[in-house]
């Protein structure tokens, strides 16, 4: 498989906090969600992507070509939406968008308007006047007027209610369809990462712990439960975000190591929700 993002050894310091030795790779074709808990590292590894800030070390590869030394030819291939807008506040939407027109020799300004359409927004409006749902549905507008083949997303659902979160689930679907783009977004809803993630990254204080498909993380992992006292102390450490409540305690653990815990516990596959919160609880990886 062809990759359109690859990223190696990146490295981003602001004092004790950054990213540090972040390395993983997106096919073409496929969409993968961004994970962590807020200050994991999402946001700078994502900014570094986009040169928005200059990494310390490390490699970053977009359609096969350096950012940094291709930065104008990439970027007019990519479709980006930020967690807040960049935009004049006293410009109207049509404005933005004007504005936005000569950066990307592929702008399609019906497109444009249909993408208001589709999220109800005035054209008219000032950007100033926008609600925080209606500001992240202007950013999604404007990423997909050119038609970009790379779309990168940092919580794009933010604020959005839950119709127009399905129709952008929508929207994401039919722009994967072609199997030369792709999607990286970072996001802290679960469903979302269920309904259209192909891949997902974990970053854990600026270090990526895990990087698959989601198939095979869901696979690899099972939930554990059983009644207090079963567990010795070295058994728990096995468990990955273990927790205990007054009769029991339940936890996730590497399907290759239930052979460790006894057999008498109760297992159950894990949902997206159990690999996120497990993940951000901690425990023996």
């Amino acid at each position: 498989m062809e990759n359109i993002l690859e990223i190696k050894s990146l490295r981003k310091k602001f004092g004790q906090f950054g990213v540090e030795d972040v390395s993983f790779s997106l096919p073409k074709g496929y969409i993968m969600g961004f994970v962590g808990k807020n200050g994991a590292g999402k946001t700078t590894t994502i900014k570094s992507i986009l040169n928005m800030l200059h990494k310390d070390s490390g490699e970053i590869k977009i359609f096969g070509l350096d950012s940094l030394e291709h930065e104008a030819e990439i970027k007019a291939k990519i479709g980006v939406v930020m967690d807040s807008t960049f935009f004049e506040e006293n410009w109207t939407l049509i404005q933005t968008g004007k504005a936005l027109k000569p950066f990307y020799p592929d702008w399609d300004d019906y497109k444009f308007k249909q993408m208001l359409n589709t999220f109800g927004l005035d054209p008219s409006k000032k950007i100033k006047e926008l609600s925080r749902g209606m500001r992240m549905k202007i950013m999604i507008a404007c990423a997909l007027a050119h038609d970009p083949d790379f779309l990168i997303l940092d919580e794009p659902t933010s604020g959005l209610d839950a119709v127009a979160r399905d129709e952008l689930m929508d929207i994401l679907k039919a722009f994967i369809t072609n199997e030369n783009k792709a999607i990286l977004f970072s996001t802290h809803i679960t469903t979302d990462l269920e309904k259209i993630a192909d891949y997902i990254t974990f970053i854990d204080n600026g270090k990526v712990m895990h990087s698959d498909t989601k198939d095979n993380l869901m696979e690899k992992y099972v939930m554990v439960k059983g009644g207090l006292g079963i567990l010795n102390e070295d058994q728990k450490r096995l468990l990955i975000g273990y927790q205990e409540c007054k009769v029991n305690f339940d936890g996730m653990i590497l399907r290759e190591k239930l052979e460790l815990l006894p057999n008498n516990l109760a297992t159950e596959p894990v949902s997206m929700d159990d690999l996120v919160i497990r993940f951000n609880k901690g425990g023996i990886r």
